[in-house]
């Protein structure tokens, strides 16, 4: 017979994975990421050819590892400029689960962009595409106690395709950048039910974000950023990253993710995260990023993992004695 403790955990655990599929299905839609400052292609189609060369970038998130059906997020997305670096184009496949929805997309990005200075240059994005969803709901477990009855909502599964697109700016040079994007911008159906005068939909989701490096000495530099997340219905959350490159070789770094609570001045810490990145080659990096949960749900899922590997093809000998931190 299960202990009280293990029936309390289990509890728990359905508790937190419902919370979260509730926030994915009315407000978070969009993928979370810990190391956004090396995967804006993901959130910003005016990122395309940003980095002045072919760029490609693979990144697998696990979150709330040890919890059953917790979120799980992949994603590639490859960059290049074109027409001397005027115009950029882009590419993102992703795949994101959590309990028993799934979604799978593709998105193609071009950007346009315009010499603003010497080095500055403000990109106009735009991103079409589509995604598959999957909502496997017959497979969810409903009154246990009375399968005789079971809830109509659940009697059948949910699969869509859904046709979205998305615009965003980007304004950046070597040591700064200011971006701005709504990935989705069609408010797709995700059902067909109509519950209490509610129907799932995917929201629009609008980032802002900003980043600059400082040079501490010829062998440090100091790069601040930060990320702010608003959906459609939801509350604003917010992330503070600050990473410190050693001789362009080695970054380290951590993040203060807030969500907002009940008003604009009423903050909760949702997670804090540890930051690692490194230059293996000329041509390769690699970044990780640990996460640990600060929110209410600490003691059951206290820890995420974020995995990045990017291959760059064309990176000249001036990039390499300057790096792109951005």
């Amino acid at each position: 017979m299960m202990s009280n403790s293990f029936l309390a955990k289990k509890w728990a655990a359905l508790f937190i994975l419902l919370f979260s599929l509730d926030c994915s299905v009315w407000a978070q839609q969009d993928k979370m990421f810990s190391q956004y400052m090396f995967n804006m292609m993901a959130l910003n189609p005016a990122y395309a050819g940003s980095r002045e060369v072919l760029s490609m970038s693979a990144l697998y998130r696990s979150q709330w590892t040890g919890i059953q059906g917790a979120p799980q997020t992949a994603t590639f997305t490859m960059d290049m400029p074109l027409n001397r670096e005027r115009i950029g184009v882009g590419l993102q496949l992703y795949s994101d689960k959590v309990g028993v929805f799934q979604e799978a997309g593709a998105f193609a990005s071009y950007a346009f962009r315009i010499p603003v200075g010497d080095r500055s240059t403000l990109a106009l994005g735009l991103q079409a595409g589509a995604s598959s969803y999957q909502a496997n709901l017959v497979d969810v477990l409903v009154n246990p106690g009375n399968a005789g009855q079971p809830d109509p909502n659940f009697a059948n599964n949910i699969s869509k395709m859904l046709p979205n697109f998305g615009t965003g700016l980007y304004l950046s040079s070597d040591r700064a950048y200011i971006s701005i994007s709504v990935p989705r911008l069609i408010k797709n159906k995700l059902n067909e039910y109509n519950t209490g005068g509610y129907r799932s939909t995917q929201l629009r989701q609008a980032y802002l974000g900003a980043g600059f490096v400082v040079e501490l000495s010829p062998d440090v530099k100091m790069k601040p950023s930060t990320l702010l997340r608003y959906a459609e219905g939801s509350n604003l959350g917010v992330d503070a990253n600050i990473n410190f490159w050693f001789v362009d070789k080695i970054a380290i770094g951590a993040s203060l993710r807030k969500n907002q609570f009940s008003s604009w001045s009423t903050y909760t810490t949702d997670a804090l995260v540890g930051l690692l990145e490194i230059q293996l080659t000329d041509q390769i990096r690699f970044g990780y990023a640990y996460d640990r949960t600060m929110n209410a749900f600490k003691d059951i899922a206290p820890s995420s993992h974020e995995f990045m590997l990017r291959y760059e093809i064309g990176r000249s000998k001036t990039h390499i004695m300057t790096p792109r931190y951005l």
